[in-house]
């Protein structure tokens, strides 16, 4: 694990530790992977992590005056999810996102680390390289700005100097003459990597006024990801696709041109012969979408954040830098409204940090590598998985965890209802769910059924127990609440 936990507020900051760390220093926003690398033993030689969470400014979403749409490297996936501009203007960055992990990894993953992290894997890269997308790398001395495609090297290995971080992701908005999509093929719905995914782009002609399917492309992006060792264009599907019109027999041609590209291994999740069949069912669905103006997977107006009532991320304030290490490693935080000071625990995950220092055990550890959900908690009033949120993290903020839920010696009413509807079985999962469904409630007081479901797709139950779990979040909602 790392030897030095930095809070910095400032970009030139983390830019000086860059520079005098060198290779030692690793930039941290939402930690997701980074904190399984270091646990795994993958990430090598990385004695300091700088958390860059509390730089005001950088979580911002922005289209400029030549319609370039601009992503600060702050900004979570959860950020894409809820913004209107990006779901209008980069619709297949926005269904990329929104397939990604869960809520609560949402709301701390950040798209620029998912770039950086560089596995051929991971969502957002296929969308961003079919938009044209470029990113600024800012060091002390210098300035550079490379296109995504010129990004990767390998298998998580990037362009990047250790003194550098992204400061900006960049691509052109959208216009009304182009229509993407982005197909992701997993072993499950939510909280899986993919097999395979696909971005899909075209533009068409601004004079051509006829259906899409009668229209000629005018250009095509067709990118692939998790079949080479980067995100890859299927050059030959996107110079077929040329003056040519989205009949049957041209999509079906499109996509088995786009499986040749492929290149795939046989890993646990799928053979490298079944990831190429799919490539072709995954481009050919991308065009029959385009094709018919259909959608299959829609990212909803109103997504479910559980980032609370302004659905925005709240960023605890950092009055000044703070250094935590093994001779000063003093944590200030407030957890469920009371004001804790730890001497250690510095280099823990927040899960242990809550537990083991702190006594609050009722934040259950099920995976340690937010998959199952029984450790969420509210950071700054965002639901997150605690064990992939460093410790130090919590210097100078709020936290709240399940025993913070009741007030004034009433049970919170998602907490009655799973009393009333029976929905605590082995009890184990039952604090995750409860955050969750808290959180969702504070965000929209009354639910749909299917917001109910989305909001809990990070959280799973062993005992198979999702019909109560559902019915008693519906009831808490419609204030159907039994009390003695």
């Amino acid at each position: 694990m790392w030897r030095e936990y930095l809070n910095v507020n400032s970009v030139e900051e983390a830019l000086e530790v860059l520079s005098a760390r060198g290779k030692g220093a690793r930039l941290v926003a939402g930690a997701t992977d980074i904190m399984l690398e270091l646990e795994r033993g993958v990430r090598q030689g990385v004695d300091t992590l700088v958390d860059v969470t509390r730089i005001p400014g950088l979580d911002q979403i922005s289209l400029d005056e030549d319609e370039i749409i601009h992503l600060g490297p702050l900004v979570t996936h959860n950020h894409c999810v809820g913004s209107k501009l990006i779901r209008e203007c980069a619709q297949p960055l926005a269904q990329a996102a929104w397939e990604v992990g869960s809520p609560q990894i949402r709301n701390r993953g950040t798209v620029a680390g998912n770039l950086i992290t560089a596995s051929p894997a991971n969502d957002t890269i296929s969308p961003l390289m079919a938009l044209g997308a470029v990113v600024t790398l800012r060091s002390r001395s210098h300035e550079r700005i490379i296109p995504l495609q010129r990004f990767y090297l390998g298998v998580r290995e990037t362009v990047m100097e250790p003194d550098e971080m992204m400061v900006d992701i960049s691509f052109p908005a959208m216009k009304s003459h182009q229509s993407g999509r982005f197909i992701k093929l997993a072993l499950r719905r939510a909280q899986a990597i993919s097999v395979v995914n696909a971005a899909v782009i075209l533009s068409f002609s601004p004079d051509d006024e006829g259906s899409k399917n009668n229209r000629l492309v005018a250009k095509a992006a067709i990118t692939l990801g998790s079949v080479t060792p980067v995100i890859i264009h299927a050059e030959e599907a996107e110079k077929y696709l040329l003056s040519r019109a989205l009949t049957d027999e041209t999509i079906e041609q499109a996509a088995k041109l786009a499986e040749t590209a492929s290149q795939p291994i046989d890993d646990v999740r799928s053979s490298a012969d079944y990831r190429r069949e799919m490539v072709r069912v995954c481009v050919l669905r991308a065009l029959r979408e385009i094709a018919s103006g259909s959608n299959s997977t829609p990212v909803p107006e109103n997504p479910v954040l559980l980032m609370g009532k302004n659905e925005t991320v709240h960023q605890s304030r950092l009055f000044s830098p703070s250094s935590h290490t093994e001779k000063y490693s003093s944590i200030h935080t407030r957890i469920n409204g009371k004001a804790y000071t730890f001497s250690n625990g510095f280099r823990k995950s927040l899960l242990r940090l809550l537990r083991e220092d702190a006594g609050l055990i009722g934040t259950k550890e099920g995976c340690a590598e937010g998959e199952c959900g029984a450790c969420t908690v509210f950071l700054d009033g965002m639901a997150v998985m605690s064990c992939l949120v460093p410790a130090a993290r919590a210097n100078g903020a709020e936290i709240q965890t399940i025993e913070g839920l009741a007030q004034n010696g009433d049970l919170h009413p998602v907490q009655q209802a799973f009393i009333d509807e029976g929905a605590v079985q082995c009890g184990y999962c039952t604090p995750g769910f409860i955050m969750s469904a808290a959180k969702l409630i504070e965000e929209r007081p009354h639910p749909t059924r299917e917001e109910i479901k989305m909001s809990i797709t990070g959280n799973l139950c062993r005992c198979t127990g999702y019909y109560k779990i559902i019915s008693a979040i519906e009831n808490a909602s419609n204030g159907e609440v039994v009390r003695d």
